[in-house]
């Protein structure tokens, strides 16, 4: 039995009903152009390697289409509300729910629900398909879509500090004392930060403290002499695994379990976390902007159809919409510069939102 809240279980099913179907049209839409467009920028990087050809376009199809789908169906939430509601207006449908005793409230319950479970299965598929399949492009990007390393977690183009040195590694795999570093070179400076020698490995592993490299040979840039050198040899002594991760952690390509790991990692390091704090706090409050959707594009679904005012609130549903998604990139820009905290960078545009799209709706609706 439906709580007072909703409207009748018809009314509740017929509303939520049509709001669905105009979410999934909406998102097929925005990502089947999308996609499209995508393709033919990246087509000839793909194909520009010998040995790629249909199967590397739909393996590129692949990964991108969930990256896609994660980032505009909140746009999609908020364009179906418009659609869903401005044709139920025009119908004069809302004017038939009001004549009935049903408040603003009221009419945009159904399409809470259905945004309520958009949020949660966003959530679902961000944790289960979404990071993985980001990873996965990230990796094959970094090897500029040839050989696709075997381990996702691969970290490319690792640069780190080493007192005065540079400590380089090609590829990175594994975390913490299992860290496994591959093609990796150390830079040995002079005062002046003049390179005067470097010494190369096709693999290092940790050492604690430094990294041991496996049969390194010895690069003198002065004389140009390559002189291979006995046994292993352990270099950047300064150079700890949290460093890789504090350099190369890509939140959106990691589950929230795992970006809380890395965090903790840092943490434990003594580096600092605000970025990453932010986008773990955005990794919930991203998916609920859904939530948001209905409420703020509530605006065009009301008033009357044939006062020739429906355009404009159709607009200024739009706006107050589109307003909300760059106020929560600026608010993440700030929580990154440090001016917001993470948690305040990451929740603060939603609430605003939700406060701006509650008077907006009660001023002028009920």
């Amino acid at each position: 039995m439906l709580l007072d809240f909703f409207p009748s279980r018809t009314m509740t099913v017929y509303m939520a009903k049509m709001f669905a179907v105009r979410i999934v049209a909406v998102l097929f839409m925005l990502v089947l152009v999308l996609q499209m467009l995508n393709l033919l920028s990246e087509s000839g990087h793909i194909l520009a390697v010998k040995g790629n050809g249909q199967m590397e376009l739909l393996r590129f199809v692949a990964l991108r289409l969930p990256q896609l789908i994660s980032r505009f169906l909140p746009y999609s939430v908020l364009l179906a509300t418009i659609f869903t509601l401005a044709t139920l207006n025009t119908n004069s449908e809302v004017i038939s729910m009001k004549a009935a005793g049903m408040s603003a409230h009221q009419i945009l319950a159904p399409l809470f629900l259905v945004a309520a479970v958009t949020s949660m299965a966003t959530f679902a598929f961000n944790e289960r398909i979404t990071v993985r399949a980001t990873a996965a492009l990230k990796a094959w990007q970094d090897v500029e879509y040839g050989s696709v390393p075997a381990d996702t977690d691969v970290k490319t183009h690792v640069w780190m500090q080493d007192g005065p040195n540079i400590l380089y590694a090609r590829t990175v795999t594994g975390r913490g004392a299992q860290m496994h570093m591959h093609d990796v070179s150390w830079y040995r400076r002079d005062p002046n930060g003049m390179v005067t020698e470097i010494i190369h490995a096709p693999e290092a592993d940790f050492a604690h403290p430094g990294w041991r490299f496996a049969q390194p040979t010895s690069f003198d840039v002065q004389s140009t002499n390559r002189t291979p050198l006995a046994g292993p040899r352990v270099y950047g002594t300064q150079v700890d695994p949290a460093q890789v991760i504090v350099r190369k952690t890509n939140a959106d390509a990691e589950s929230l379990w795992q970006l809380t790991s890395s965090i903790n990692e840092i943490h434990a390091a003594g580096f600092r976390t605000s970025e990453l704090d932010g986008k773990w706090w955005h990794k919930l409050s991203g998916p609920l902007s859904a939530l948001l959707m209905p409420l703020l594009g509530a605006v065009a679904g009301f008033g009357l159809a044939r006062s020739g005012k429906m355009f404009v609130r159709i607009v200024i549903g739009m706006a107050l919409g589109f307003a909300y998604f760059v106020v929560d990139n600026a608010a993440l820009a700030m929580g990154n510069f440090g001016a917001y905290t993470p948690f305040l960078a990451a929740w603060s545009p939603f609430l605003l939102f939700l406060l701006i799209g509650e008077a907006v709706l009660i001023r002028t609706e009920e």
